[in-house]
């Protein structure tokens, strides 16, 4: 098992046991368990107990639990919860926002045992009765309840991303032909798969969808399927895909159909002819010849979605799309100092190791108290040790910042004599998520103007397939932070990828900078920072306007500066 799935079987482990109402000596010590595992870089699969008892806050039982997940899956003690817990009940426990002992007291209270049942609970007003529920927490739950049905099926890009690409392998070997392609939302960079498409070239669409069904992963719907198209889904996941059947002479004009947004496709290119109209006429050994002959510059699959990009790649004005190699730091973290599995110094060494030259530290503010938020004294705490990491891993530069609440009334968490000595704040919203738009917008635009805020985090709160961002005037947010000079992140969490991508595009016309930020707590977060990269690819971002791309030197000149212009130095 990897890393992620041992952990997750910890977690799993430590809220039975707090549904089923067991000793809380014992769930916290799961609990640390989780916390402990969060530190650990290396692969465990395949790690003795010994290997595993080396890395602290790993004891002996919970190595021994890890050798037995590796062996069988499982471990016996979450076999005993489970056996004695109904699969509802467990699939309930991962309704965001409502942790198990409110699914405790819906179960026991109500013996609801499934989440079809809890909805309708909610419809028939049973929630709102029970204690320490009420109406409000009865409308969440009913949201929360129906956001997961539209999701199901659904996976995250990057969810999606190791499935796919297995899947294409397999078909490749299975077929024996390298003319096997991903297309549709996958290929396009859409931060939710709801179908994965496929094309394959054959001369025989009979034989091959035979070998297809030979695939275990897959679960074929003959009643959707037909002569040169298979449709059904992957097992594990539900996943929807489709597979559309072509000879080798059409492969390229089907792969290139099957890659773009029907806006691209048919919209004019050059005042009449539509692309559509053009795979018509002639067949095309590259998607590069397409472009060409439409007299077009190349436009990458990401930007394939009729936005503006034909018109730009007529006038050759298309961008320069960012990479990863142009980032040259990593801003917006979390240690162990706030809610981060590792400390301060590995967070840093770590990204140093990995060759960028800055990091951003910024753990949560005090109002984060869920999250462990730094009181005064360990802001100064943090800051001490900050200068002395400075001094040792010179010359790469740890920048002083925080993740500052936005209060209810946009107000920053802090007062100014705390504000002013960070490099840099960003300013992000975690509490009272159900606004109304204009509110939730006022909130944000005032703290923009706040002159300590330096950047705006996740400027919806959304998590993807689990809930729904408060809603906001993303116009007039931006418009806010063009005048106050304030960067927004893409904040590079495949669950948040916020600002959407969609909106990338006018911040850009506004003169707005933007910064990836993988909102990491621990070393492994790193990691994130391609998803935010392909959102601000999809977005049409360059390095030029991507304000971790710039350099050590020019990041702490622009936070002196910023500070000079707001009257804080």
């Amino acid at each position: 098992m990897d890393n992620k799935n041992i952990r997750r079987a910890f977690k799993l482990m430590a809220s039975l046991m707090e549904l089923h109402d067991e000793n809380a000596f014992k769930i916290r010590g799961y609990q640390n368990a989780v916390a402990a595992l969060e530190r650990v870089d290396a692969p465990m699969a395949g790690m003795t107990e010994k290997e595993l008892e080396s890395y602290e806050g790993v004891g002996k039982s919970i190595a021994a639990k890890i050798v037995e997940l590796n062996q069988t899956g499982s471990f016996s003690d979450l076999n005993k919860l489970l056996e004695v817990t109904p699969a509802g009940v467990v699939e309930m426990l991962n309704i965001k926002g409502f942790g198990p002992k409110k699914i405790r007291a819906i179960w026991k209270e109500l013996g609801i045992e499934n989440t079809a049942d809890l909805l309708q609970a909610c419809e028939n007003d049973q929630i709102a009765k029970l204690k320490g529920f009420g109406a409000k927490t009865q409308e969440t739950l009913k949201n929360a309840l129906l956001y997961s049905q539209e999701s199901k099926g659904k996976l995250l890009w990057a969810e999606a991303e190791i499935p796919a690409e297995d899947l294409k392998k397999i078909l490749q070997e299975t077929l024996q032909t390298d003319n096997v392609e991903i297309t549709g939302e996958f290929r396009r960079k859409l931060e939710i798969i709801n179908l994965l498409q496929l094309v394959i070239a054959t001369e025989n669409p009979v034989r091959t969808q035979e070998k297809i069904n030979e695939i275990s992963a897959l679960q074929q719907d003959e009643k959707l399927s037909g002569p040169f198209a298979w449709r059904g889904t992957v097992a594990e996941t539900g996943l929807k895909v489709e597979m559309k059947l072509v000879s080798e002479a059409d492969f390229v004009n089907e792969v290139f159909k099957n890659s773009a947004a029907d806006m691209h496709l048919s919209l004019p290119y050059n005042g009449s002819e539509t692309l559509y109209n053009l795979l018509k006429k002639v067949t095309f050994k590259s998607e590069a010849e397409v472009y060409e002959k439409a007299g077009l510059q190349f436009i990458y699959p990401e930007l394939r979605e009729g936005l503006g990009e034909l018109e730009l790649a007529a006038e050759n004005k298309l961008p320069k799309l960012l990479e990863d190699t142009d980032l040259k730091g990593i801003l917006h973290n979390h240690s162990t100092y706030s809610d981060g599995a590792n400390t301060l110094e590995q967070m840093a060494v770590f990204c140093k190791e990995q060759g960028y030259q800055y990091l951003g530290m910024c753990d949560h503010s005090k109002s984060a108290f869920y999250a462990n938020g730094l009181q005064e004294g360990r802001v100064v705490q943090q800051q001490k040790e900050i200068d002395k990491l400075n001094e040792q891993l010179s010359p790469f530069k740890i920048f002083k910042g925080i993740e500052s609440d936005i209060l209810n009334d946009g107000s920053l968490d802090y007062e100014e004599d705390i504000l002013k000595t960070f490099d840099f704040v960003v300013a992000s919203v975690h509490s009272t998520l159900n606004m109304t738009c204009e509110k939730a917008t006022q909130r944000l635009i005032t703290a923009i103007q706040n002159p300590y805020t330096t950047m705006l985090g996740h400027p919806t709160g959304r998590l993807l397939l689990r809930r729904e961002g408060y809603p906001i005037d993303h116009q007039a947010v931006i418009d806010a932070c063009a005048e106050n000079g304030v960067i927004i992140e893409i904040n590079a969490n495949p669950w948040r990828l916020d600002l959407d991508w969609r909106w990338v595009s006018y911040a850009l016309e506004k003169g707005v900078m933007l910064s990836i930020n993988p909102d990491a707590h621990s070393t492994t977060g790193y990691a994130d920072m391609r998803y935010g990269v392909l959102m601000g690819r999809k977005g049409g971002l360059s390095a030029e306007m991507t304000f971790n791309a710039k350099s050590r030197e020019e990041v702490e000149a622009y936070f002196v500066e910023r500070k000079k212009e707001k009257g804080i130095l």
